[in-house]
């Protein structure tokens, strides 16, 4: 008897190692760079997105909006229909419109995430948020917003942008939550991680619930056994 309950007891510890060893990252290391250029915002706000926007994504956007139509244009012309084409026209000058600033919009927010070429957004970055270090204003903007709404929102849009094709989501909070140091900016402060009133992150959360169940799992078989 004695030596059943070690060998449950060495398989119960095998079990949480293993289960630590594949834990998914926690939220707060889910901000930092993954590419090869520096991480500027995890989640910026939509306003920052579009105002970083290049003229190369605006020429997207365009391009989308003008050619959808285009599409429908040279299709009834090669294949007549003999259907009215212009509100086919419209509607898809609208879908043109949606879908190309859909598409600008992930392409900004790739340079603020460090996954593309990102040095002209890094110097604007540094000097706009360093002035406002200077004035004494908050880094990401000022929100009427409780702590638990901004954790909320951010969790929310945090790479929305890799889902636009399910559910378009801006960021459309100003929240302390952007996975980079204050201090390169001249500001004193720790960087902004989200805590249960444990002290606990996103991603030890989710370990200890993965313990709770798997130690539950473990008493009901040795029960049943």
């Amino acid at each position: 008897m004695r030596a059943n309950r070690a060998a449950h007891g060495g398989r119960r510890e095998q079990e949480k190692t293993r289960q630590h060893s594949h834990t998914i990252l926690p939220l707060y290391s889910r901000t930092m760079s993954t590419g090869q250029y520096p991480l500027i915002d995890a989640d910026p706000h939509a306003s920052r997105v579009i105002r970083y926007m290049r003229p190369s994504d605006y020429a997207t956007w365009a391009g989308y909006t003008a050619g959808t139509p285009a599409v429908f244009w040279a299709w009834e012309r090669i294949d007549r229909t003999g259907f009215r084409m212009r509100p086919l026209y419209y509607a898809g000058a609208w879908l043109g419109f949606s879908a190309g600033f859909l598409i600008a919009y992930s392409r900004s927010s790739m340079r603020f995430w460090g996954w593309t070429e990102n040095a002209r957004e890094e110097a604007r970055d540094l000097a706009e948020l360093t002035q406002r270090a200077r004035e004494g204003k908050p880094l990401y903007g000022e929100s009427n917003q409780p702590m638990w709404v901004q954790g909320a929102a951010h969790r929310n849009s945090q790479y929305s942008q890799l889902k636009f094709s399910l559910f378009p989501m801006l960021n459309l909070v100003n929240h302390p939550f952007h996975g980079t140091d204050p201090a390169k900016y001249g500001v004193q402060a720790e960087p902004a991680v989200l805590e249960s009133e444990e002290g606990l992150r996103p991603g030890e959360m989710l370990a200890r619930k993965w313990d709770v169940k798997a130690l539950k799992a473990e008493g009901d078989k040795s029960k049943s056994a």
